[in-house]
């Protein structure tokens, strides 16, 4: 309801799909060459500051430029939701995954003011479940008072936030968790800031005994965007072996103790399997990073090493 508010509140502040492809040039401009690769993949997104006002129209509105509202709504986005006292509440988008078929034009912007998916599933989350007002007007939505009713309603059976996994500790069980960084839909800072909850409850050591964390740089929503996306999440994988396919990874660890020390991802040629493979790289245990070795094949995954990056 924050970003569709950004986006929506004055009219004039609409980004529209025509756009974003100049938001995705700008960030990558700025941005893509900071992990020593310059292959339209941010490494860590987080590490991009970026500067939506480089992007102010100096003359006639355009899709190159955006206009002063609309620089305005993108902060916003890329800040995330803060409540009256100016105090974070929830992590904001990440800039790299503005553009492609899953990303801000699906679930964010839209293809028309109110239509993205984050504005559905807002609208009808609140108006049904929250307020049970079915002409519920979303112009009235005020986050502290939302997010203290929705807390009230609908937090026990909703919120899944609990960092005591001891119990399925001790019974064995073992996690890998996965997130891609240019997710238009759940910001991967979210689950960054879960994994660190489970750290702070259980302690570093007894946490990596069990969980994993893997991001995945330039997957946008489960899988697709520009980076490689495919590693098993979906039961299948160029190859099924614990080193390419993470549920294979998971099943080794459970029975035979062998923690993942990296996933490689594949992307196809347009995410089309039949197409050919295009490019791996591994994927890293988290705060890890693939970093490029500075020679070889920038598409092969041998060409990379897993390094420390940040927490």
């Amino acid at each position: 309801m924050w970003d569709t508010q950004a986006t929506t509140f004055n009219p004039a502040s609409y980004i529209p799909a025509s756009k974003l492809p100049a938001v995705s040039a700008a960030v990558l401009a700025a941005c893509d060459a900071r992990d020593g690769l310059t292959d339209g993949i941010l490494n860590d997104p987080r590490q991009c500051h970026f500067d939506p006002t480089t992007l102010l129209c100096q003359g006639a509105d355009s899709a190159s430029c955006l206009t002063a509202p609309q620089v305005a709504a993108l902060q916003k986005i890329y800040e995330g939701p803060r409540n009256a006292a100016g105090q974070p509440v929830f992590p904001g988008y990440l800039p790299g995954g503005e553009e492609g078929p899953d990303g801000w034009g699906l679930w964010i912007t839209g293809p028309a003011p109110g239509r993205s998916l984050i504005s559905l599933f807002g609208v009808g989350y609140f108006s049904n479940m929250v307020y049970e007002k079915s002409d519920w007007d979303p112009k009235s939505f005020n986050l502290d008072e939302a997010l203290k009713l929705a807390e009230t309603k609908t937090a026990h059976v909703l919120n899944a936030i609990d960092p005591n996994l001891k119990p399925f500790q001790a019974r064995g069980g073992k996690l890998i968790l996965y997130h891609g960084w240019n997710d238009a839909a759940i910001p991967a800072t979210n689950t960054i800031d879960y994994y660190r909850t489970v750290v702070t409850n259980l302690g570093q050591g007894d946490t990596d005994s069990f969980v994993r964390l893997f991001l995945a740089p330039g997957m946008q929503h489960c899988a697709g965007g520009p980076g490689p996306s495919f590693f098993g999440q979906f039961g299948d994988a160029p190859t099924n072996d614990p080193e390419h396919n993470a549920f294979a990874a998971l099943e080794r660890w459970v029975e035979k103790g062998v923690a993942p020390s990296q996933v490689i991802a594949t992307k196809y040629v347009d995410d089309n399997p039949a197409k050919g493979v295009q490019r791996m790289r591994p994927l890293c245990p988290y705060p890890q990073v693939a970093k490029y070795r500075g020679t070889g094949d920038a598409n092969a995954a041998a060409s990379f090493v897993c390094a420390p990056g940040t927490k």
